[in-house]
């Protein structure tokens, strides 16, 4: 398990983009010079031992060195030791919609897009709770157990996409029927699931199953992603639209966010329906349902004595600027051997 402490020095890699940049303008003012100056005959007897090679190398090493002292700033962390403590907290299980309906811009920027802003802004409040998530469209997926790791949580959160299953459509049943399988019997937790959806279902058993689940002592908590009015589904290639989709008769095809769908499910399990259109608001009501439940103690496995890895990459950044210094962009007589780039014919 790493940390990463000052996170805001990622900002310094920029600058390897600007040294690139400007070694390329500088070598076609070169280039351009030049030719202006003399044929490449005459220039190759007037500068015989000049190396193309060596001036890519030595942007190459400045960049690595940029590359190290930046992580260095960050500081990286490696946890040494783990042991077990006990915290107290509610077991939160998240469904995340992934049909292509959630591709819909009528919120901003698509309806999964903003079903992982709300996800990533609800962990961050969390203090002691355990979290799981699942991705839906026709079938359910377990994408990560229940955990108190809020950083793989996240990680697993941002590579979900509507690609990942190939059942299409939207059945909400399957998502609350794996999420049942979720919670351990011998825990007995406050279990809270919450489901991030347009509310398009094509089951019609959703209420039933969320019924049965509450009956386990699982709360459901819907949480509605898009715009009453509906948008089109775009259909894109390499981030542009290409089109959006059509029904059988060619018409372009209409997704709108379903709370009725929505509310019916959270009432059949005790629970509530919670627009997620204000990111805060939705941050802010979560934060006073999960407050006002009964905590239960429960062990867990978590790193500690992190131990701080600057010093690695500090030396690196170190050596690599020392080599940027001896890096002479005239040939060595190794290099005239190897004649890289054909400059020696």
């Amino acid at each position: 398990m790493y940390q990463l402490e000052e996170k805001i020095w990622f900002w310094a890699l920029s600058i390897i983009p600007v040294i690139i940049v400007l070694f390329l303008v500088l070598q076609f003012w070169r280039y351009k010079a030049q030719n202006k100056f003399a044929d490449k005959k005459l220039l190759k007897r007037l500068s015989p031992n000049r190396s193309v090679f060596k001036g890519v190398l030595k942007v190459i090493v400045l960049s690595l060195a940029f590359l190290c002292l930046t992580i260095a700033m960050v500081n990286p962390k490696i946890g040494t030791k783990l042991e077990t403590v006990k915290r107290e907290g509610v077991d939160i299980v998240f469904a995340v919609d992934v049909s292509k309906s959630m591709l819909a811009e009528d919120i901003a920027p698509n309806r999964l897009e903003k079903s992982k802003q709300l996800v990533t802004q609800i962990i961050n409040n969390l203090a002691s709770d355990r979290v799981g998530i699942i991705a839906y469209a026709g079938k359910a997926f377990p994408q990560l157990p229940i955990t108190t790791d809020y950083a793989s949580a996240k990680m697993f959160l941002q590579s979900m996409n509507t690609d990942m299953l190939s059942s299409q459509g939207t059945a909400i049943n399957e998502a609350i029927k794996l999420a049942r399988t979720y919670f351990n019997d011998e825990e007995q937790t406050n279990r809270v699931l919450i489901i991030i959806s347009d509310g398009e279902d094509h089951s019609e058993a959703s209420a039933a199953v969320a019924e049965e689940a509450s009956e386990e002592g699982i709360r459901i908590f819907t949480i509605g992603v898009g715009d009453i009015k509906g948008g089109p589904i775009p259909e894109k290639r390499n981030g542009v639209v290409l089109n959006y989709k059509k029904d059988s008769q060619g018409e372009t095809v209409i997704t709108k966010l379903d709370e009725e769908t929505l509310q019916n499910i959270a009432e059949a399990a005790h629970g509530a329906y919670i627009n997620g259109k204000n990111t805060k608001d939705v941050v802010e009501h979560i934060r006073e349902i999960l407050n006002a439940m009964d905590k239960t103690e429960f062990e867990a496995k978590q790193f500690s004595d992190f131990k701080d890895q600057f010093q690695w990459f500090l030396g690196f950044g170190i050596f690599f600027l020392l080599l940027d210094i001896f890096l002479l962009e005239r040939k060595t007589a190794w290099l005239k051997k190897l004649n890289l780039f054909n400059e020696n014919l």
